[in-house]
């Protein structure tokens, strides 16, 4: 029942676009994907899809059938094809290597961040450690900007977001977002 309900919200999505938008929606582009997750990639999937206007969307969960593969493959493809023409032949291995330096730049925003007063500042208003922070870091583009946003996950669900920062670490400031 779940993925028959999944798969029709996947149909929807898929020819209620215009032709030419093809999987382009809210401003991204969607890749579908299925089975089993690496958290660290999601992690920094996540973490670019600002600067790449890319978003991975879950299609499906550990076994999935052929129709559902075959579907998603096509999907992909239209979408592989916008994305190509936005950010050129080569986009592919350029996104490859923002995921695999994301994980070094968010050390580099936790550097700027640790020793910066406004940030300590901010998490004692919220009563958050700064050996515990529980954090979103999103880059923005290639110039060492970042938008953070910070939780407190000891409260309760809707108050979870405590406040949001944009960072920049070639500059290594640190500014409040309203």
């Amino acid at each position: 029942m779940k993925v028959s309900g999944f798969l029709f919200v996947i149909m929807i999505l898929l020819f209620s676009c215009k032709e030419d938008e093809g999987s382009y929606h809210g401003g991204y582009y969607w890749v579908y994907g299925a089975g089993l997750k690496d958290m660290d990639r999601g992690e920094a999937v996540e973490g670019i899809s600002e600067k790449w206007k890319i978003k991975s969307i879950d299609a499906g969960g550990c076994t999935i059938d052929g129709d559902i593969t075959n579907k998603i493959k096509a999907a992909n493809k239209k979408t592989f094809a916008a994305i190509e023409k936005e950010y050129g032949k080569h986009w592919m291995a350029a996104y490859d290597k923002d995921l695999h330096d994301f994980a070094m730049k968010k050390i580099d925003v936790m550097d700027v961040l640790i020793t910066n007063k406004l940030f300590r500042e901010e998490l004692k208003k919220h009563y958050i450690e700064v050996y515990n922070v529980d954090k979103k870091v999103f880059e923005l583009n290639n110039e060492g900007e970042f938008k953070v946003i910070v939780y407190n996950n000891e409260l309760k669900y809707e108050n979870k977001e405590c406040f949001r920062l944009a960072v920049n670490t070639k500059n290594r400031t640190v500014n409040l977002i309203q």
